[in-house]
């Protein structure tokens, strides 16, 4: 079972074998595929909103701009390999995407999630935002535009089931709009083959998944960078170690917590053992 952590309880989420099929709708208003998106999941309330920047000109005057929601800016980092993201929330999603537009340049891609019964209220939305922002830091898959660490306000029992449940559905949702940071990587598969690297003091193992290739923990790196190192790897090592992803441990360094997707091309470098 996936877990994550809601107001000091742990939710339990079925892994992906063991989950029941579900449908999601995606519709394209504007008749192409680069166009704006919508998602629907069966049997939930929630709304999912995909806006490239270029377009939110001409298509920030649908109703659900005008909604209660929360939502997440996309773009890719400048050298690190990994996605930049901010996290926020409003209870006019066009304003606040409007002024973004104005503020911040990272940003390539807005998705954006309200309630199709517009019964979200501006403290639930408070509290989707900490929990999404509590799960990147937590898992670390990407560069965090947000300054600031809301804090989860104080909102009813109820209220706390209903945002845990809409967090739920959102986070299947994210994926198929391409956005995995949220998640822990997934446990390979009893049949995945285990790939491993050992180079002088160096040894490291890791996997293929749907997201990339993952470097799992406990592997080691060298501390000091080779001259022929690029500088697209050097700005990746020099990401990983100032989110303490690689640590020092010795002589070297080790690797904190898996490092996924972002090292899509290790795997020529890793072999099965024979």
């Amino acid at each position: 079972m996936r877990q994550h952590t809601g107001n000091g309880r742990r939710i339990r989420v079925a892994e992906p074998d063991t989950v029941r099929g579900f449908s999601l709708r995606i519709f394209l208003p504007g008749g192409t595929p680069d166009g704006l998106r919508t998602i629907d999941k069966s049997n939930w309330t929630g709304k999912g909103v995909a806006c490239s920047r270029p377009l939110l000109a001409t298509t920030k005057n649908r109703p659900e701009f005008d909604r209660t929601g929360v939502y997440i800016l996309t773009g890719p980092a400048e050298t690190s390999g990994l996605l930049w993201v901010y996290v926020g929330e409003s209870e006019s999603i066009r304003a606040r995407l409007v002024q973004h537009a104005g503020q911040k340049e990272f940003w390539t891609q807005a998705v954006f999630f309200v309630s199709k019964d517009d019964d979200l209220n501006k403290a639930h939305v408070q509290y989707l935002e900490a929990r999404l922002l509590e799960m990147a830091r937590e898992v670390k898959r990407c560069e965090l535009d947000n300054g600031n660490e809301p804090n989860k306000p104080s909102i009813s029992e109820a209220d706390t089931q209903y945002m845990e449940g809409f967090l739920d559905e959102l986070l299947v949702c994210l994926p198929v709009l391409g956005i995995s940071v949220f998640l822990k990587p997934e446990r390979p598969a009893e049949s995945a083959a285990r790939l491993f690297l050992k180079l002088r003091d160096i040894e490291a193992s890791g996997y293929k998944t749907a997201d990339g290739f993952v470097v799992v923990a406990g592997s080691t790196a060298n501390l000091d960078e080779v001259p022929s190192l690029d500088a697209a790897t050097t700005a990746l090592r020099k990401s990983l170690v100032e989110r303490a992803i690689l640590v020092p441990d010795g002589a070297g360094l080790r690797v904190q917590r898996p490092i996924v997707g972002v090292c899509r091309d290790a795997g020529p470098y890793f072999q099965q053992p024979r």
